[in-house]
């Protein structure tokens, strides 16, 4: 159903949403404006051929996650993410998708030493798709989350919801273990790091895609917004015209503390997206 071209395409934007440590959350990759035409022009035929409505938004949805926990000592510092932290995980991401239709409960741990995949699985690399192809499981519906140890920074990166059928065992979000509630990265530990990539594997753009012009992140009730945010900011309006910031949203880059909430265009569109290509 999908066009030839939509495959090549998605495999320059699978990835993305790499925070950083110690600045602000950056990404390892961003989808430009013509990318992102494309991918909503072929999303638009796909939600049309599947026979979906408006109303799919109101559908609720729960995700089973299959939880894999990467290595290199059984400390906490070494990335042994204890049960008790997966657990507050996924409960703090049921809470800031609380009033979205979409939950997550918690399907499968499995718990891998590898201290090569642990400090140096990341974006696109040739480690994360070894990992990857070792441990990913389930089909389109599930989320698969890996915590690795990143040793450049990064936070975090995930897949898009339009990426799964050209590269099934690639799907997932990959997190920096210590961003689980009360972790150690200062600032991006309150298990928000997932929450934001979850986003993205929903099928949610950031609040600045696009910057001041255009069609932004394809998303009404997020007003334009040109850069992405750094730490807390009282206000911030990039963009004249149209709203203040999202500075408190899951899909700005923002500490931790900062976010507290999707829009309701957001949750219709992650809905229609993972209707659409997760049978979600």
């Amino acid at each position: 159903m999908r066009l030839a071209a939509l495959f090549l395409l998605a495999t320059v934007t699978t990835a993305l949403a790499a925070p950083f440590r110690n600045q602000t959350r950056g990404c390892a990759s961003h989808v430009t404006a013509e990318e992102a035409s494309a991918i909503e022009a072929q999303f638009a035929t796909d939600f049309a051929s599947a026979g979906l409505v408006d109303s799919v938004s109101l559908l609720a949805a729960s995700i089973p996650v299959a939880w894999h926990v990467v290595y290199q000592s059984t400390s906490t510092s070494g990335g042994y993410v204890s049960d008790s932290a997966i657990a507050s995980s996924i409960s703090a991401m049921n809470s800031h998708y609380s009033g979205s239709g979409i939950s997550f409960y918690l399907a499968s741990t499995t718990r891998t030493s590898n201290p090569t995949w642990f400090k140096s699985a990341n974006y696109g690399n040739s480690y994360q798709t070894a990992m990857k192809k070792a441990l990913h499981t389930g089909g389109a519906n599930t989320l698969n989350v890996y915590t690795v140890g990143f040793s450049d920074g990064t936070l975090g990166y995930a897949t898009f919801p339009w990426s799964y059928s050209g590269n099934p065992t690639d799907d997932g979000v990959v997190i920096l273990h210590s961003t689980v509630p009360g972790g150690s990265a200062t600032n991006y530990n309150q298990g928000k790091t997932l929450t934001h990539e979850v986003g993205h594997w929903l099928g949610l753009y950031h609040v600045f895609q696009g910057g001041c012009s255009g069609s932004g992140d394809y998303v009404s009730d997020t007003p334009p917004q040109s850069t992405a945010t750094s730490g807390c900011p009282s206000s911030q309006d990039s963009c004249s015209g149209g709203g203040v910031d999202s500075i408190h949203n899951y899909m700005d880059y923002s500490y931790d503390s900062c976010m507290n909430q999707f829009s309701q265009g957001q949750i219709s569109r992650a809905t229609s997206q993972s209707a659409t290509y997760r049978g979600i």
